[in-house]
């Protein structure tokens, strides 16, 4: 049986949260009429259930044996599988693959593949809807780069939407990108791009839901003579 926990970045909030309902809640007890303060009590408490439902933490284990396999970093929908010009890092044509992430979907973010982190950026933007395409470049967001042990690089980028408004990466130049391991949280709804190499062979199509650390991405070509995505 799979365990679901509460992430660490909603625990505060959380906390926070039930203090200030229970303080909305004790006047209305006091001075309201009953029917009223069963009014509020139950808006409040399913907004404390929303709150902790939305920082679940579910504990997702994959035990895969070949390297090359690209895991989904995120829950969600696949919005974007083409290949289009990234001209923040690798300035070149790569194959980008997106998932949008809605208000309730897990929000943790895992690491695709494992290797060395090669950058870990934080960049200032909109707050526009995170399925517009413009929002890969022109929203808020965090770039990640991990370099396999085939020293092959692939660029993992966490896009903030219209409603979240605080990225968390826990990537940091230099360290390692471990499987069954975090690279970092989005609060609220918004996407995850990642970019790859233009032969990467892949395994979904645009509007199949995904599950971070479960579903299967595709798979990278060490032969870069190969091209399984002519007709992407």
């Amino acid at each position: 049986m799979k365990r679901t926990r509460i992430h660490r970045e909603g625990r505060t909030l959380i906390c926070g949260t039930a203090f200030l309902l229970f303080i909305i809640n004790v006047p209305m007890y006091l001075y309201f009429p009953h029917w009223i303060f069963g009014i509020t009590l139950s808006l409040t408490a399913l907004l404390l259930i929303f709150v902790t439902y939305f920082f679940r933490n579910p504990v997702r284990v994959l035990e895969i044996d070949d390297p090359d396999f690209i895991i989904a970093p995120a829950d969600g929908r696949v919005v974007v599988v083409e290949p289009t010009e990234e001209n923040e890092y690798f300035h070149e044509r790569k194959l980008q693959v997106s998932i949008f992430m809605s208000p309730f979907n897990v929000h943790a973010n895992w690491y695709p593949i494992e290797g060395t982190i090669l950058v870990s950026e934080h960049q200032k933007g909109h707050h526009k809807g995170a399925w517009l395409p413009k929002s890969s470049t022109e929203n808020e967001r965090s770039l990640v780069v991990i370099e396999t042990p085939s020293k092959m690089q692939i660029a993992v980028r966490q896009v903030a939407g219209a409603m979240a408004r605080r990225i968390v990466t826990y990537a940091k130049p230099g360290h390692q990108a471990h499987r069954n391991t975090h690279l970092g949280f989005i609060k609220l709804g918004s996407r995850v791009d990642m970019y790859l190499p233009l032969n990467t062979e892949m395994f979904v199509d645009v509007g199949e839901a995904v599950r971070g650390n479960e579903t299967i991405i595709g798979r990278l070509q060490n032969d870069p003579t190969i091209n399984t995505n002519e007709e992407v």
